[in-house]
């Protein structure tokens, strides 16, 4: 474990391979089966419920239909979650053929509006928990099985692979810290 500010590291952020392979994948990062969806932060439900304008075009009609009649986001304060398509997809996910993808960073990479997504789906494969400060660490999924062997041959590690989360969570100097610290302890 490694502190950063007032933020608890665990060090398989730093060590790990981790790179996305989104044509082994599929993007099962948004459809895993379950209860919930995605935690959402409390600041986060109304950036969403406005990015819904925009992302809707991308939005299958059975999306859309499930959106309309049960929301986009559950939960209470400091527990908010997405919504599930029948405890599996969020309801913001959309398909270009077989890959799942989400629909509000769509709405964002093509200029119309500049919410991202939550920010736990953005730093995924890392996890935030709290100890009185955030305490991030690394949580292994089977269907993330062919991330680490991708990480390893191009080189990148957790923290490299979500480094626009975590400065957009943390900010720069935070990122800088970070890394300054890995550098001693590699």
């Amino acid at each position: 474990m490694m502190i950063v500010g007032n933020t608890l590291v665990d060090e398989s952020i730093g060590k790990e391979y981790f790179d996305c392979d989104l044509n082994k994948c599929k993007g099962a990062c948004c459809t895993f089966p379950g209860e919930f969806g995605a935690p959402v932060l409390d600041e986060e439900v109304e950036l969403i419920k406005q990015s819904y304008k925009y992302a809707k075009e991308y939005l299958s009609e059975k999306s859309i239909a499930y959106i309309e009649k049960y929301g986009m986001v559950e939960g209470s304060e400091g527990d908010f979650t997405t919504v599930c398509i029948d405890k599996k997809d969020c309801v913001f996910v959309f398909y270009e053929g077989d890959i799942a993808l989400c629909a509000i960073e769509k709405a964002h990479r093509d200029g119309k509006i500049n919410y991202i997504k939550p920010i736990s789906c953005h730093l995924f494969p890392i996890r935030a928990g709290k100890f009185g400060g955030d305490y991030l660490y690394y949580e292994q999924f089977e269907v993330c099985k062919p991330a680490p062997p991708n990480g390893k041959k191009n080189n990148v590690r957790i923290f490299e692979s979500v480094k626009t989360a975590l400065i957009r969570a943390y900010g720069e100097d935070w990122y800088s810290k970070y890394t300054n610290e890995l550098k001693g302890i590699q």
